[in-house]
Protein backbone atom coordinates (compact mmCIF):
# COMPACT_ATOMS: atom_id res chain seq x y z
CA UNK A 1 0.00 0.00 0.00
CA UNK A 2 1.17 3.77 -0.83
CA UNK A 3 1.99 6.26 1.87
CA UNK A 4 -0.28 9.02 1.99
CA UNK A 5 1.09 12.38 2.49
CA UNK A 6 -1.27 15.35 3.53
CA UNK A 7 -1.05 18.71 1.29
CA UNK A 8 0.64 20.13 4.95
CA UNK A 9 3.50 17.74 4.67
CA UNK A 10 4.03 19.31 1.77
CA UNK A 11 4.15 22.98 2.42
CA UNK A 12 7.64 24.09 2.42
CA UNK A 13 9.11 24.41 6.07
CA UNK A 14 11.05 27.67 7.58
CA UNK A 15 14.31 26.06 6.23
CA UNK A 16 13.11 26.18 2.69
CA UNK A 17 12.47 22.31 2.62
CA UNK A 18 9.39 20.35 2.04
CA UNK A 19 7.94 17.44 4.34
CA UNK A 20 10.57 14.84 2.69
CA UNK A 21 13.69 17.60 3.41
CA UNK A 22 13.82 18.34 -0.37
CA UNK A 23 14.42 21.93 -1.26
CA UNK A 24 11.40 23.44 -3.01
CA UNK A 25 12.18 24.14 -6.33
CA UNK A 26 9.61 26.79 -7.24
CA UNK A 27 10.15 29.65 -8.87
CA UNK A 28 8.29 32.84 -8.30
CA UNK A 29 5.23 33.58 -11.04
CA UNK A 30 5.79 36.83 -11.53
CA UNK A 31 9.52 36.69 -12.75
CA UNK A 32 9.37 33.84 -14.68
CA UNK A 33 6.17 35.35 -16.91
CA UNK A 34 8.39 38.61 -17.28
CA UNK A 35 11.19 36.36 -18.10
CA UNK A 36 8.91 34.54 -20.70
CA UNK A 37 7.38 37.55 -21.73
CA UNK A 38 10.87 38.98 -22.18
CA UNK A 39 11.94 36.35 -24.71
CA UNK A 40 9.06 35.87 -26.47
CA UNK A 41 9.48 39.77 -27.33
CA UNK A 42 13.10 39.23 -28.48
CA UNK A 43 11.97 36.42 -30.52
CA UNK A 44 9.69 38.25 -32.05
CA UNK A 45 11.32 41.16 -32.44
CA UNK A 46 14.38 38.74 -34.45
CA UNK A 47 11.87 37.41 -36.42
CA UNK A 48 11.05 40.56 -37.66
CA UNK A 49 14.32 41.93 -38.21
CA UNK A 50 14.84 38.11 -40.22
CA UNK A 51 11.60 39.01 -41.99
CA UNK A 52 12.41 42.37 -42.75
CA UNK A 53 16.17 41.49 -43.90
CA UNK A 54 14.45 38.76 -46.30
CA UNK A 55 12.28 40.89 -48.01
CA UNK A 56 15.44 43.65 -48.63
CA UNK A 57 17.24 40.59 -50.25
CA UNK A 58 14.21 39.66 -52.27
CA UNK A 59 13.58 43.66 -53.27
CA UNK A 60 17.82 43.46 -53.85
CA UNK A 61 17.26 40.42 -56.47
CA UNK A 62 13.89 40.98 -57.95
CA UNK A 63 15.76 44.45 -58.94
CA UNK A 64 18.64 42.74 -60.37
CA UNK A 65 16.55 40.20 -62.72
CA UNK A 66 14.86 43.44 -63.97
CA UNK A 67 17.93 45.21 -64.44
CA UNK A 68 19.34 42.37 -66.17
CA UNK A 69 16.40 41.01 -68.11
CA UNK A 70 16.34 44.95 -69.71
CA UNK A 71 20.17 44.66 -70.43
CA UNK A 72 19.87 41.37 -72.10
CA UNK A 73 16.84 42.83 -74.21
CA UNK A 74 18.95 45.60 -75.32
CA UNK A 75 22.19 43.63 -76.20
CA UNK A 76 20.30 41.01 -77.72
CA UNK A 77 18.63 43.77 -80.12
CA UNK A 78 22.28 45.07 -80.50
CA UNK A 79 23.55 41.94 -81.90
CA UNK A 80 20.54 41.16 -83.63
CA UNK A 81 21.22 44.18 -85.59
CA UNK A 82 24.71 43.63 -86.23
CA UNK A 83 24.36 40.00 -87.70
CA UNK A 84 21.49 41.50 -89.92
CA UNK A 85 23.78 44.31 -90.72
CA UNK A 86 26.74 42.05 -91.77
CA UNK A 87 24.33 39.57 -93.94
CA UNK A 88 23.31 42.56 -95.48
CA UNK A 89 27.36 43.06 -96.41
CA UNK A 90 27.49 40.02 -97.37
CA UNK A 91 24.93 39.98 -99.68
CA UNK A 92 25.98 42.91 -101.30
CA UNK A 93 29.61 41.31 -101.60
CA UNK A 94 28.01 38.41 -103.17
CA UNK A 95 25.84 40.45 -105.84
CA UNK A 96 29.15 42.33 -106.55
CA UNK A 97 31.56 39.30 -107.21
CA UNK A 98 28.61 37.66 -109.79
CA UNK A 99 28.24 40.91 -111.59
CA UNK A 100 32.26 41.04 -111.89
CA UNK A 101 32.29 37.11 -112.88
CA UNK A 102 29.72 37.41 -115.33
CA UNK A 103 31.71 40.65 -116.60
CA UNK A 104 34.99 38.38 -116.87
CA UNK A 105 36.02 37.69 -120.98
CA UNK A 106 38.69 35.57 -119.79
CA UNK A 107 39.81 32.57 -117.32
CA UNK A 108 42.58 34.71 -116.40
CA UNK A 109 39.33 37.32 -115.63
CA UNK A 110 37.35 34.76 -113.67
CA UNK A 111 40.55 33.87 -111.48
CA UNK A 112 41.50 37.00 -110.55
CA UNK A 113 37.84 38.57 -109.82
CA UNK A 114 37.73 34.93 -107.71
CA UNK A 115 41.15 35.23 -105.55
CA UNK A 116 40.44 38.69 -104.97
CA UNK A 117 36.77 38.25 -103.79
CA UNK A 118 38.25 35.69 -101.67
CA UNK A 119 40.70 38.29 -99.97
CA UNK A 120 38.10 40.45 -99.41
CA UNK A 121 35.81 37.80 -98.05
CA UNK A 122 38.36 36.90 -95.31
CA UNK A 123 39.05 40.26 -94.58
CA UNK A 124 35.65 41.30 -94.29
CA UNK A 125 34.27 37.91 -92.11
CA UNK A 126 37.54 38.17 -89.72
CA UNK A 127 36.57 41.50 -88.93
CA UNK A 128 33.08 40.72 -88.82
CA UNK A 129 33.81 37.95 -86.36
CA UNK A 130 35.43 40.63 -84.12
CA UNK A 131 32.42 42.62 -83.87
CA UNK A 132 30.38 39.96 -82.87
CA UNK A 133 32.80 38.64 -80.66
CA UNK A 134 33.10 42.56 -79.15
CA UNK A 135 29.13 42.41 -78.66
CA UNK A 136 29.29 38.95 -76.99
CA UNK A 137 32.21 40.07 -75.07
CA UNK A 138 29.48 42.88 -73.62
CA UNK A 139 26.27 41.10 -73.83
CA UNK A 140 28.32 39.07 -71.05
CA UNK A 141 30.13 41.67 -69.11
CA UNK A 142 26.65 44.10 -68.84
CA UNK A 143 24.43 40.57 -68.01
CA UNK A 144 26.73 39.58 -65.27
CA UNK A 145 27.21 43.21 -63.80
CA UNK A 146 23.75 43.78 -62.01
CA UNK A 147 23.52 39.98 -60.86
CA UNK A 148 26.93 40.79 -59.28
CA UNK A 149 26.37 43.68 -57.97
CA UNK A 150 23.41 43.29 -56.19
CA UNK A 151 24.23 39.96 -54.73
CA UNK A 152 27.50 41.68 -53.49
CA UNK A 153 24.97 44.22 -51.79
CA UNK A 154 22.75 42.01 -50.44
CA UNK A 155 25.44 39.42 -48.77
CA UNK A 156 27.44 42.79 -47.57
CA UNK A 157 23.98 43.72 -45.73
CA UNK A 158 23.89 40.31 -44.59
CA UNK A 159 27.00 40.33 -42.45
Amino acid sequence: MGIVVSESEMKAEPNGTNGFAMPSFEFPKFALHGVLREVSDQGVTRAREGCEKIKAATEEMAEALRETYSTNARSATDYGLKIIEISNANTASAIDFFIHLLGSRSTSDVVAVSTEQAHRTFDTASAQSKDLWVLTQKFATETGEPLRRRVAKVLHQGS
